[in-house]
Order: structure tokens, then sequence, then C-alpha cells
């Protein structure tokens, strides 16, 4: 996420990291590469002005403190205001208490609202509440058709009608979700290809007609300083109340996400990236700052964790590892929990100390766990379970019916028998102990 950006930062920090102290020459000199390298990632020129500005007179005069370097209080200078300028704080989705919370989903076209507007949904029934999609895009060929699927494939019900009026659906929805009990309605909007007036009268006609709790914008994160400008030209006609950043995940430069809540002073709600329903995630301002300084991510990642390992998977661990009997059937387990956290780089780029020069460099291949999986699914039962039967001809037969090498299934096999090893080890020394300590571990 971001990892263009963050190398860049990584670099102009390093020229006043290992100094004695704090100078208004090797202050200047980094804040002048760092305002480049934000104007570069297509921040808003003002807010790169005003964000240089603040640095600079917190920094100067500063005394460094004897445990600290003058990098490390600039780093810890420049973390602070990047935290303020993405907002401070987390932002949380407004609950109607009274009635059923309305959230209209508004955009240009291609940003990705259809698919935000079901990875919401499917959030909305982890938290115990009954969704209702609404498919008011009657413009853009098979977006109703895509809904519907999206929605099916969650169990989240659509509504839809055949009629080509916005207006009347959204109406209708909402009468339809008071009589099925729908607690949560989520329309889904037409967009365009640029900010019109015929697009914008319609988003503010619904908007009339269902008097939404929320009204969220989604932007597309790789059109930098554009979509900011489409942001602006959003609320000043419809007045939205949070932002939703997609695609951060690809080439996206940082402008955007850096410049938007300035820009249009509305907080930034949720992060969507990815096509997975699953890759959504609420906007925490201070931990996209400690991911852009190359930081990483902590508690993000506990979360997803959380997210697909119960306290009861955790305990079947804990026993087959004590006892060494960890297998293969354990380790296909593992890797389709991991899959369900996301790729491997955004994983990655949450772990703390990853440089991001490297983390831009590295290819990570996602589709490694799918060749490792598919080994694992062409193994058999007794295979799993009892990997030392594994003599050449099964493993012969196992890479042919995975579609994979003879040299990548012994690769496997010889770096599971190391992991085994390895645990072995652990147990003898009583390391696994102190890292199942449930003191340690709280999964509540």
């Amino acid at each position: 996420m971001l990892e263009d950006l963050s190398a860049k930062l990584e670099l102009a920090l390093k020229k006043v990291r290992g100094q004695g102290k704090i100078t208004e020459k090797n202050v200047s000199e980094t804040l002048r590469e760092i305002r480049r390298v934000l104007l570069d990632a297509d921040v808003n020129y003002k807010v790169a002005k005003e964000f240089i500005e603040k640095v600079s007179q917190k920094a100067l005069g500063q005394e460094v403190l004897t445990s600290i370097t003058p990098g490390q209080l600039i780093t810890k200078i420049i973390y602070d205001e990047l935290t303020l300028l993405l907002g401070a704080k987390n932002a949380e989705l407004e609950i109607n208490p009274t009635g059923p919370t309305i959230i209209l989903i508004v955009g240009l076209q291609g940003s990705g609202k259809t698919t935000f507007s079901a990875k919401l949904a499917g959030k909305m029934k982890q938290l115990n509440r009954k969704p209702l999609l609404v498919a008011a895009d009657i413009y853009r060929p098979a977006a109703i058709d895509q809904l519907k699927y999206l929605g099916k494939s969650i169990s989240v019900p659509v509504f839809s009608l055949e009629e080509k009026d916005a207006r009347k659906i959204s109406k209708e929805a909402l009468l339809f979700a008071k009589q099925n009990g729908n607690d949560t309605v989520i329309i889904d909007t037409a967009g365009r290809l640029h900010v019109d007036e015929t697009l914008m009268t319609e988003i503010s006609d619904i908007k009339e007609l269902v008097n939404p709790t929320e009204i969220l914008f989604v932007v597309d994160s790789m059109t930098g300083q554009d979509a900011v400008n489409s942001a602006k030209a959003f609320h000043e006609k419809v007045n939205f109340t949070g932002v939703v950043l997609t695609k951060l995940d690809g080439d996206s430069k940082g402008g955007c996400a850096l410049s938007i809540r300035a820009v249009v002073g509305e907080p930034i709600k949720f992060i969507s990236n990815g096509e997975k329903l699953n890759a959504i995630e609420s906007f925490y301002p201070e931990r996209l700052a400690s991911r852009i300084l190359g930081k990483g991510d902590v508690v993000s990642l506990v979360e997803k964790a959380q997210e697909v390992f119960d306290e009861k998977d955790s305990a079947m661990l804990e026993e087959k590892l004590q006892k060494n009997k960890f297998d293969f059937e354990d380790f296909r387990s593992q890797i389709k929990m991991l899959k369900k956290m996301g790729s491997l780089s955004s994983l990655m780029a949450m772990v703390p100390g990853l440089n991001p020069a490297m983390m831009k460099d590295a290819k990570v291949d996602d589709k490694a766990l799918v060749r490792i999986e598919a080994i694992i699914n062409s193994m058999t039962t007794e295979e799993r379970k009892t990997p030392k039967v594994l003599n050449g001809s099964r493993r012969k037969r196992i890479a042919k019916g995975s579609g994979t090498s003879i040299q990548e299934v012994n690769r496997l096999i010889k770096q599971f028998q190391e992991m085994q090893t390895m645990i072995g080890r652990m147990k003898q020394k009583g390391f696994l102990n102190s890292v199942f300590n449930k003191k340690s571990f709280n999964f509540n």
C-alpha cells in the first residue's frame, strides 16, 4: 500500500539521520526533499505547502533528547502531522438508532461503487445487521446483474425493478426493507465518466426521497488530483458525509489519500482494496500514517487474524504443535485462513520493520499459496497425516495431479520437514509455552 511514497519518504529522511542535532539547515534540506516527494505523489499543492510549514515549525528549535536522534524526532513529527492530515481519528459509520440506516453510495463510473456496496453489506452482516442492497444504477450495462451476483455470494438480498427509474427504485426499496425487516439499506447509484448536471440532479433527487443516514463518496485512489476535484464537485452538490478510498493496493501515488480529507473536510471512513468481498477496512488515520512511514500496522494485522482465527482454532493448533503432530492437513487449514486475510503483499505491508524500498521491489507471488494448496490437495488423507510415506512414486503422482513439477513437490516436503524439526526444537527449549501463553494473547 503506497509503497512508492513510503520508499521515497524513507530515502528523504535518511539525510537527517545520524546527525547530532536538529538545525535549520538539515531540517530545511530534509523538508525540501519531502515536499518534492509529496508533489511527485500528486498531493494537492496547498496541502503539501501547509504540511511542510507545520512540520518545520514543530521541528525547529526542539531540543533532541539523548535517547532519540534528529531523524527519529522529525519522523515522529511527520507521523503526527500525517495523522492529523488524514483526519486525526477514526470516524465510524453512523447508525440510525430509531429506524433503518440508509446509506447512499455515490461516485464516478469505475471507482468501485458496486463492489464496495457488496463489501459494506457483508461487513454489516458480520455486525449482526440485516442489510438490503439496492440496484439503482440503471445506466451501466450489467450493473444490476453484477450487484445481484455479489449479493448472492454473501447471501444478501438485492432489490431491483425492471423500470429505468432510479428514483422510484430507491423509494420502493425502502418500503420493501420495512416489510422484510431490513435494518440497513445500501443504495448503489449510477456514475458517469465525469461530473455532469444529469448525474447530480438524479443523486440529489434520490437524497431528498430517501433521507440517507450516510452518503459515502467512493473514489479511485489511482486517479490522484482528478479524484480530489471530483470529490469537491460531488460535495458541493450532495454534501456527502464520508469518503471511501479504493485501489490503494494498486499503483496509487498517494496524493488522493493525503489530500482529500483536507480539501473536502469530510472523514475517510473505509479503505476498499481488491475484488475479494472481505477486502474492506475501517479507516484509521494513525494506521495509514504508520504504513506510509514504513512502521507497519500491527493492530490491523491482528484484527484480520482475529476475523479468521478463533480461540478454538488456536487451542487445537497449540495442542498439535505441543505434541509435534502438525501435519499437512493442519498446514492446509492455515493456508486457507491466511488467504482469507488478504493478499500477501498487503499483509507484509503491515509488518513493522520491512523496508518500504524492499517492499516496492519485492515480487510477492500470491499464486505460490495456490500451488502449495494444490500440491496438498493432491495428496491422499494418509499422505497428509503421515508425510513420511511420501516416496518417489507418490511424489510423482502428486506433481502430476497438482499441475506442478516434482521439484516443487520435493521443495515443499523438505521445507515442511525442516519446519517440523524447528517446532521440535522450540518445544524442547520451552519456547512454545511462551508463544501460546494465554496471558499474552487475547482472542476476545
